[in-house]
């Protein structure tokens, strides 16, 4: 029986890391080897999170052809998004809550994906339809990819399942959900020690829009100050990211988590797609996003229709 390494998309996020987590466990309980691995370094948020339940981080790799023939893949399917050799493996399982691009594979495969506000939440209901049980800290972590992929359910991803499933979890870890989601959340927001590199880097995405390269970050802040005061060097790492890797637009999404709105940092040789996307117009590369916390809802859905006009 060959071993399955999961593992979730580039610049993991919490609902990457502990759908990895959580996934892998699922596939031991069914009968298969596995191991959760990371396509990067956990976040401050998403290492909270581990510490808070005592679960080690998984290892991060950057290939995973030299080690197994079969993998998994959570919370992403895009190629650009996964490990640099995906095409050098089979892909038997994709569970995910995002839009589908790019992904064939030559043979049949598991795939499970829902309009729901997090991938933790799918897996959840796997458990459940298998009558597995989850065990706490894995609960915990769950709970965390839920909280942090809904912004503790103000996300318009946010569904009623997912706050159905993490009252559930939560009774399972033990944790009082506010309480325990604003300190989870906070946790992602500690910026000043990072570089603006850092910054840029830490939870972005590329997407192929009308063969158009397009990466798209988020930060999430409480208040705006602070990034526009490091405005200038933010822009200085998007644009060696674009240098670096031929991006033909970045939108670096700043998210206020308390209340709920967003500014964007802009740069490509046309951004137009972005003003006519959001009907804002992008100001000295700035862009004001009122109400807009969602990448996935609120900013990839636009950008592909203003791209495929």
């Amino acid at each position: 029986m060959s071993k399955y390494l999961v593992f979730g998309h580039k610049n993991p996020d919490t609902d990457a890391i502990a759908s990895a987590i959580a996934f892998s466990f699922y596939l031991e309980k069914i009968g298969h080897e596995s191991e959760a691995v990371a396509l990067g370094t956990p976040n401050e948020e998403t290492q909270f999170a581990l510490d808070y339940f005592n679960v080690e981080r998984p290892r991060v790799v950057s290939s995973v052809s030299n080690e197994v023939e079969r993998v998994a893949l959570v919370d992403h399917n895009e190629a650009t998004q996964s490990v640099n050799d995906l095409d050098e493996v089979e892909v038997d399982f994709v569970i995910d809550h995002h839009r589908i691009a790019n992904f064939e594979t030559s043979n049949p495969l598991f795939y499970r994906a829902e309009p729901i506000g997090s991938t933790a939440s799918v897996i959840y209901k796997l458990f459940k339809e298998n009558n597995i049980d989850v065990p706490k800290a894995i609960a915990g972590l769950m709970l965390s990819a839920i909280i942090s992929d809904t912004l503790l359910f103000k996300s318009p991803t946010s569904t009623s399942q997912d706050e159905k499933i993490a009252i559930e979890l939560a009774k399972i870890a033990d944790v009082n959900i506010d309480k325990y989601g604003l300190e989870l959340l906070k946790a992602g927001t500690k910026l000043s020690a990072k570089s603006a590199l850092e910054l840029v880097q830490s939870d972005s995405k590329t997407f192929d829009m009308n063969e158009k390269s397009v990466r798209i970050g988020q930060i999430n802040a409480i208040g705006f100050d602070e990034m526009l005061g490091r405005k200038d060097e933010l822009l200085e790492a998007m644009r060696e990211e674009i240098a670096a890797n031929n991006f033909d637009l970045f939108v670096l999404l700043i998210t206020d988590i308390l209340e709920s709105d967003s500014m964007a940092f802009v740069l490509g040789e046309n951004t137009i797609p972005v003003e006519k996307a959001f009907k804002q117009p992008v100001v000295e590369e700035v862009v004001t996003l009122p109400g807009v916390v969602s990448r996935k809802k609120q900013i990839v859905p636009q950008l592909t229709e203003a791209f495929s006009d």
